[in-house]
């Protein structure tokens, strides 16, 4: 299959890595250094120096009846591309990133018919652009895979090494993964710019922002979904204090940090736009 991945950062290298080596046509759009980069190797390169060649771009070729565009930016980035990506000939487009936002705009924008949303289970890092990357596998399915709406891109990924479900909706899905991964990019913003862990009074308050935010998502008409994250919402405030207490000081949890508070402020700044009277300790603790 013909596959652009506009974003080639961590998450959409991984992908183009795979389709890559599963035989699939990619093309990958990217710009400034990451650019440069992809455009003396022309290929994905792994930090253990396995190499998939791909095909480097610039700007998406509207005229190429591509399979699938695959738009990996961050929600935040996903207007500079979306013009180019809507008058693009791609037969489907996947969008694949953190939103609480209706996901309307983005069907609206490349119409119903090629209209694909999709999250990644995928913990990825660029070294001096060499990917290192660990897929979640299907082994692990209790946790979380990567996820799409579409049938046949699930079983896609899934030959081509990133083991992938289906989720019909994807919206409840979607504000339920807000609602549980914002305390946890707090929590993270934190430790990573003091360089140690949290106080118990600090993680009680974050424990705080994680219910009210699935009390959020049902104040707002959806189920808690996957149906396993309801246990979280009935869980005792100690244990969820506790939980997070430990959390950061887990050595991993800086990695997140050190990504930046962007991504919290934009699914922050959308959850409380959606129920500004609902959403008290998510303002107070936006950093």
């Amino acid at each position: 299959m013909k596959i652009a991945i506009v974003g080639p950062g961590a998450i959409g290298s991984t992908f183009a890595f795979h389709l890559a080596r599963a035989g699939h046509d990619v093309t990958v759009v990217a710009r400034g250094a990451r650019l440069a980069q992809l455009e003396k190797e022309r290929a994905i390169v792994t930090t253990d120096e396995r190499r998939a060649p791909v095909e480097v771009s610039a700007a998406l070729d509207a005229t190429t009846p591509w399979d699938l565009v695959l738009v990996t930016v961050l929600e935040s980035q996903v207007d500079v591309v979306l013009p180019a990506v809507q008058r693009s000939a791609a037969k489907q487009v996947m969008f694949m990133f953190n939103t609480f936002e209706p996901l309307d705009r983005f069907r609206d924008a490349v119409g119903a018919n090629r209209f694909v949303f999709g999250f990644p289970a995928i913990l990825a890092e660029l070294k001096d652009g060499k990917l290192e990357a660990q897929v979640i596998p299907r082994s692990l399915s209790a946790l979380q895979i990567t996820i799409v709406t579409d049938r046949a891109w699930a079983e896609t990924f899934s030959k081509a090494g990133i083991a992938t479900d289906t989720q019909a909706d994807m919206h409840s899905w979607l504000r339920t993964h807000a609602a549980v991964v914002v305390p946890v990019m707090i929590l993270a913003d934190r430790v990573y710019k003091r360089g140690s862990g949290l106080s118990w009074n600090e993680a009680r308050e974050i424990a705080s922002v994680l219910v009210e935010g699935l009390e959020l998502v049902r104040s707002l008409g959806h189920p808690l979904t996957p149906s396993n994250v309801a246990v979280l919402g009935k869980t005792p405030a100690s244990l969820l204090t506790l939980g997070l207490w430990l959390l950061s000081r887990n050595p991993a949890i800086t990695s997140l940090g050190g990504k930046g508070p962007g991504e919290a402020r934009t699914l922050i700044d959308s959850m409380v736009a959606a129920a500004p009277t609902r959403s008290a300790m998510l303002q107070s603790l936006r950093p």
